[in-house]
């Protein structure tokens, strides 16, 4: 009697080779991180105070170091006071009210013929020029509030924070050092997700595809088997190897897979 041969492994049998070599098959993999970013100074000057080291955790936005800011922070005050004090439109609305009274008193007596028509165009100077002076004096506190907010982000930009979630990997300089605008200070590393990078033989390539799902195996001591997601595939060829790359996402929000790490990899 005949026995009838399994469905899935007829149509197993019935794949292409390379698509079949792709699932059985073991690649080596290197684990890195997203995204290394070196942290440098937007300003120049002596770091005041560094917050963090080498190995810590940091969020984005998280202050990391600051400069010595104590001239920003005067300038700050002072603009502060300057953008708060509306004296100047209080004294010219003062005068502007004046001015207006005057001449609202001449105007009565040129219309009852005792006062001068002289009089009464200086009276109508004298408002115009007070009001002029009440929107000089009101656009002097615009500006005052602009300068504020310049000498504001002046002394923000003395704070140095990161701009990414992430570890730091090095710390160059140490508190009471310079930090130059184009001198790192920091460099972090972006481990969540984790990029895995792989190169495969070039015989496979139509049968691996974007979004397709991965396990990845660390190298010991690391232990566990990590399922991530193909983001990117090249599509130029490396000849002299016949190999294309390959990028599996990793997701790693506990930090528990390190990145610079060897791997394994199947499809």
């Amino acid at each position: 009697m005949r026995s009838l041969a399994s469905p899935c492994l007829v149509a197993l049998l019935l794949l292409p080779g390379s698509i079949v070599a792709a699932q059985d098959a073991v690649y080596d993999c290197v684990i890195e991180p997203a995204l290394t970013v070196e942290i440098a100074s937007a300003e120049g000057g002596t770091l005041q105070e560094v917050l963090v080291g080498r190995g810590d955790t940091v969020s984005r936005g998280d202050v990391l170091a600051r400069l010595d800011s104590t001239v920003e922070e005067t300038t700050v005050a002072l603009m502060e006071e300057r953008s708060r004090s509306d004296a100047g439109i209080i004294a010219q609305v003062a005068r502007l009210q004046l001015s207006q009274s005057q001449l609202d008193r001449v105007s009565t007596l040129v219309e009852r013929n005792i006062g001068a028509v002289g009089q009464l165009e200086e009276a109508q100077a004298t408002v115009e020029v007070a009001r002029g002076d009440l929107s000089l004096a009101r656009l002097n506190q615009r500006i005052a509030a602009l300068e504020f907010e310049r000498a504001q982000e002046t002394l923000d930009r003395r704070t140095i924070r990161s701009p990414i979630d992430g570890v730091i990997v090095e710390r160059l300089l140490y508190s009471g050092e310079y930090a130059d605008r184009d001198k790192p200070i920091f460099v972090i590393a972006q481990i969540d997700p984790l990029h895995v990078e792989v190169f495969l033989p070039v015989e496979i390539f139509g049968s691996v595809e974007i979004g397709r799902e991965a396990i990845i195996d660390p190298a010991p001591p690391i232990e566990g088997r990590y399922t991530g997601t193909i983001t990117v595939i090249d599509r130029v060829f490396d000849a002299a190897s016949g190999t294309f790359g390959l990028r599996v996402d990793l997701e790693n929000p506990a930090f528990e897979v390190p990145a610079g790490h060897r791997c394994t990899v199947r499809f």
